[in-house]
């Protein structure tokens, strides 16, 4: 059985519209039971978690639900599963509560591949506490992070390396598995940015070697919030701030105020859908997810094949996107163009391809960008052939429209 792409088109509304979407990697479109079970969340009674009434149960019903569905679709222990409201909030939470256990000569470990939100937080938590931070560097040639890269700027004092899984500007899947081995040898923690892996590969955080694991549903066609997959019984050693009434079990105790419940309703049908992406029908819902990612990339992988071909035939564009493992992803320049107005060309005719570095600072002056950086063109899983033949031609009118326009 193949990738059948008509099919999983007609489940999105958004594409009714006509753009074809190149912007997935800031945010999917969302499929039709996604935005369902959103509504049927809401539409029927809710109140606070609890075993009494209808809308507690209901409550209680979809928060247990969308662990489970995350602990499926991560390879994680649903106890282990803490929700919040975006992958940065997450990050700066738990960036707080570990600095606590920091000290003055303690060293923490960031990368310039990676997305400011696996950054920022981790060297403002670090500054708090008297800690050095390192940088590992990446090569910008090949847009490559290797695991000597990191292993080079850990010591004894590392407490935690914050890492990308795949880069969210040019694609790069960085060798996760050997970064944690190098990192739990010298007893530091591994905080994984998984936010645009999530949407290309199968997860699996026991193998990667992840004490945290970051993701947003949205950029995998659910809803706008976020999920780390921690370790439960790393989870249970950690004191977050909160409030004296609220709960100190584990995940809770990491999550403020009421949950969302809508949005874990859509985070589990996203999972769901995911899950049926592939040509297997029994078994779990984390066998059909790997069946389904195996389907997903293979499709991914042949579009973007098509891209890279046709970008090769115009001359005037640099692809910065080059390691040999990286998502479907692809950062470019043009000689003497702009990107910004290249976006705008592209979004005239109904192509979405926006500009800009996306929130990856560190990696686009890296690559000599600035803060600038270029115009990203992602794949999901309802891109199709007409998508890339519009978008390439979109790219070849512009390239011979006058550069003053």
């Amino acid at each position: 059985m193949t990738y059948d792409v008509t099919a999983v088109r007609a489940q999105f509304p958004a594409l009714k519209a006509g753009l074809a979407h190149f912007d997935g990697p800031g945010g999917t479109q969302t499929p039709q039971p996604v935005i369902d079970a959103v509504a049927d969340a809401l539409a029927n009674p809710l109140s606070n978690r609890g075993s009494n009434t209808l809308g507690e149960r209901n409550a209680e019903g979809i928060v247990t639900g969308a662990r489970q569905a995350l602990a499926d679709l991560l390879g994680a222990q649903p106890s282990g599963i803490v929700f919040g409201r975006s992958a940065t909030q997450l990050a700066y939470d738990f960036s707080r509560t570990l600095a606590k256990t920091w000290s003055p000569g303690d060293e923490v470990v960031v990368s310039r591949l990676d997305h400011d939100a696996n950054i920022r937080p981790w060297v403002q938590a670090a500054a708090s506490a008297g800690a050095t931070v390192r940088w590992a560097d990446f090569d910008p040639a090949t847009g490559e992070l290797t695991p000597e890269d990191v292993g080079a700027v850990l010591g004894e004092r590392t407490r935690l390396v914050a890492v990308t899984a795949a880069s969210n500007l040019i694609g790069t899947r960085p060798a996760v598995p050997e970064i944690a081995r190098l990192a739990h040898q010298v007893g530091a923690l591994l905080h994984v940015d998984g936010v645009h892996y999530t949407a290309h590969a199968f997860v699996d955080v026991d193998r990667l070697g992840a004490d945290f694991f970051t993701c947003s549903p949205y950029k995998f066609l659910g809803p706008h919030i976020g999920v780390v997959a921690g370790r439960p019984e790393l989870l249970e050693t950690l004191q977050p701030d909160k409030l004296l009434p609220s709960t100190d079990a584990v995940p809770e105790r990491f999550e403020y105020g009421t949950l969302p419940y809508e949005l874990l309703a859509g985070a589990t049908a996203a999972v769901d859908f995911l899950a049926g992406l592939g040509p297997r029908r029994d078994g779990t819902r984390r066998q059909r997810l790997e069946s389904a990612s195996a389907a997903l990339e293979g499709h991914e992988h042949a579009l973007r094949r098509r891209i890279e071909h046709g970008l090769n035939e115009l001359e005037a564009i640099t692809v910065h996107s080059r390691a040999a493992e990286r998502t479907p992803t692809l950062l470019l320049t043009m000689e003497g163009r702009s990107t910004v107005e290249a976006y705008r060309y592209l979004a005239e005719r109904h192509v979405a391809a926006p500009s800009g570095s996306f929130y990856a600072l560190e990696a686009s002056r890296r690559l000599g960008l600035g803060d600038t950086g270029g115009l990203r063109v992602g794949l999901a899983p309802y891109n199709d052939s007409d998508d890339v033949d519009r978008l390439l031609q979109g790219l070849t009118d512009y390239l011979r429209t006058s550069a003053t326009r």
